[in-house]
């Protein structure tokens, strides 16, 4: 059976909510390793520990607005395993869904 196709509008739409998803996720990710590590991005000088960031890994996120890549920071000493999207996740749920898209409308 055919899927039925998405008028234009509806699949800008998609589009945007994808996107916009990818940069909150991407965003939470950057920030649950800066506590991980004790120190933020920019703020190496008053680091205290040897770990340090050591780039991002791209995993593909299935959702219901479609896939996305999302950048998983990483850490050198692979210390660092994110709590927000598990090592072998590949899915967001619908209700995670539903908690990015509230965030992003109240501009967190």
């Amino acid at each position: 059976m055919a899927r039925r196709q998405d008028s234009p509008q509806k699949a800008a739409m998609r589009e945007m909510m994808r996107d916009m998803m990818s940069v909150l996720l991407e965003g939470a990710l950057d920030e649950e390793l800066d506590e991980e590590l004790g120190y933020s991005k920019y703020d190496y000088r008053n680091k205290e520990t040897d770990n340090s960031r050591n780039g991002h890994s791209s995993k593909t996120i299935h959702t219901s607005y479609g896939d996305m890549d999302v950048a998983i920071p990483r850490d050198r000493n692979g210390e660092y395993e994110s709590q927000l999207i598990k090592k072998y996740q590949n899915t967001v749920t619908q209700d995670m869904e539903e908690k990015i898209l509230s965030m992003y409308a109240k501009g967190m």
